[in-house]
C-alpha cells in the first residue's frame, strides 16, 4: 500500500512539474529535486533494513563482514550515480549526466577489484590442491 501512496504522489508531482515547466521553469526543477530528496529520505529507512538482513544472511553463511559492507557500498555507489544522472538530466545536462554514470561504474569498479582478488585467489588455492 506505500508504494501505491508514493506513486500517487509522485505523479501529482510530475504532473505539477509538467505545468510549472511552461511558464516557471526554475520553480519545476526545484520542486522536482525537492522531491527526489524527499523520496530518496524516506527510502533510507528501507535501506536499513536491506543492510540489516544482508548483514544477518553473511552471519549465517559466514562471509566475512568486509564483503558485505563493500557489496553495500557498491549498491549505495550504483543508487547516487542513477539519481544524479536522472537528476541532470531533468535538468537538460545530459553530457553531464552520463559522466557521472561513468564515474559511478568506475567507482564500482575499483570497490570491486578487491574482492575478485579474493575470488581468484581462492580459486587458485583449489586447483593448487
Amino acid at each position: 500500500m506505500e508504494m501505491m501512496q508514493w506513486a500517487g504522489v509522485a505523479l501529482l508531482i510530475g504532473f505539477l512539474v509538467i505545468l510549472l515547466k511552461e511558464h516557471k521553469p526554475l520553480f519545476a526543477l526545484v520542486l522536482s529535486l525537492a522531491a527526489g530528496v524527499l523520496l530518496l529520505t524516506v527510502l533510507l529507512d528501507k535501506l536499513e533494513l536491506v543492510m540489516q538482513m544482508m548483514r544477518r544472511i553473511a552471519e549465517r553463511a559466514h562471509v566475512q563482514p568486509a564483503f558485505i559492507e563493500t557489496l553495500l557500498k557498491i549498491i549505495g555507489i550504483a543508487y547516487i550515480a542513477e539519481f544524479a544522472a536522472q537528476t541532470l538530466r531533468d535538468a537538460g545536462q545530459e553530457s553531464i549526466a552520463a559522466k557521472v554514470e561513468l564515474a559511478g561504474k568506475l567507482f564500482i569498479l575499483v570497490m570491486a577489484l578487491p574482492i575478485l582478488q579474493m575470488i581468484l585467489d581462492t580459486i587458485l588455492k583449489l586447483l593448487e590442491r
